[in-house]
């Protein structure tokens, strides 16, 4: 895990930041509370911060009130450490945002307990927010989540002046699975269904399950021809695959069809618009009598 330390005390800083790294953080130092209020806007910054109260150009209670007042993805857990050690201070440094409050001179024993405790409720948070974001049965993001995602994304296209698409998959005739078959074999269906669309995409790329049976994936950079590549990529091989049943004594097979819509520079940050042209273009594909790939041509 990454700590910062935010410290104006060349000596303080190194002791803390030689204890640190012997507990096995990787650990970034700023000398004042400026400095640290900088490094914490910048992406991947650390999640823990070990702060002095009293320093130079913004001090460690104003520095845990930016943070909390700043709009994270991830919490960031804040440490006090001060030669104040009145029940009032305390107070005032929690009333302050901090998490923790360690009165100097400090034990580093009890220091390196104290950041456990730290780590412990953020990777609990981070857990929360994977189950909260993640679809139970695939792994994907969650329909919430993906549109989120999706946001950053656009925003980051109209900035870069990149181009941007989506793809848009429905599983043919999924409901005559589960009702041939059952609803347990529909869930291995719809894993290795998703197992191809991994599989089929960028490590960049990302993939969220929309509804039931219908996957949206977003390639940022691809334009209109890589979407309709890429699906037909995976409308093959979701043809040419065999799944297997548990009792390995039959085998089924899946088609599935495809819309895809790309963002140009021109068009926009309109993410209802861009959906709804991939889904009138899988609207189109089913239409056509499934098993193929449509793509919309505004």
């Amino acid at each position: 895990m990454k700590i910062l330390i935010a410290e104006d005390d060349p000596i303080s800083r190194r002791v803390l930041e030689a204890n640190l790294l012997e507990w096995g953080y990787e650990v970034m130092v700023a000398s004042d509370g400026g400095e640290a209020w900088e490094i914490i806007q910048q992406p991947e910054s650390p999640n823990l911060i070990i702060s002095d109260w009293m320093m130079p150009r913004m001090d460690g209670l104003a520095l845990c009130r930016e943070i909390r007042n700043m709009e994270k993805s991830e919490y960031i857990y804040f440490i006090i450490l001060t030669a104040k050690g009145e029940k009032k201070d305390i107070i005032e440094g929690l009333e302050a945002g901090a998490d923790d409050f360690l009165t100097k001179p400090f034990n580093p024993e009890e220091l390196k307990y104290r950041i456990r405790i730290g780590e412990r409720i953020i990777n609990l948070e981070r857990r929360i927010l994977e189950l909260a974001n993640t679809d139970p049965l695939t792994g994907l993001l969650n329909r919430r989540a993906f549109l989120e995602r999706m946001e950053q994304e656009m925003s980051r296209a109209q900035r870069e002046k990149k181009p941007l698409s989506l793809i848009l998959a429905d599983i043919d005739h999924f409901k005559s699975v589960n009702d041939t078959y059952g609803h347990q074999i529909g869930d291995l269906v719809l894993q290795r269904f998703v197992g191809q669309l991994t599989t089929s995409t960028r490590p960049y790329d990302f993939l969220g399950r929309y509804g039931g049976e219908e996957f949206v994936v977003c390639l940022p950079g691809g334009d209109g021809l890589q979407a309709a590549s890429v699906s037909e990529r995976i409308r093959r091989q979701v043809e040419d695959m065999e799944i297997m049943l548990p009792d390995d004594s039959r085998s089924i097979r899946i088609t599935a069809s495809f819309g895809t819509a790309s963002n140009s520079i021109e068009s926009g940050k309109n993410i209802d618009l861009l959906i709804k042209r991939a889904d009138d273009a899988l609207y189109l594909a089913k239409d056509k009598g499934r098993n193929c790939v449509c793509s919309s041509c505004a």
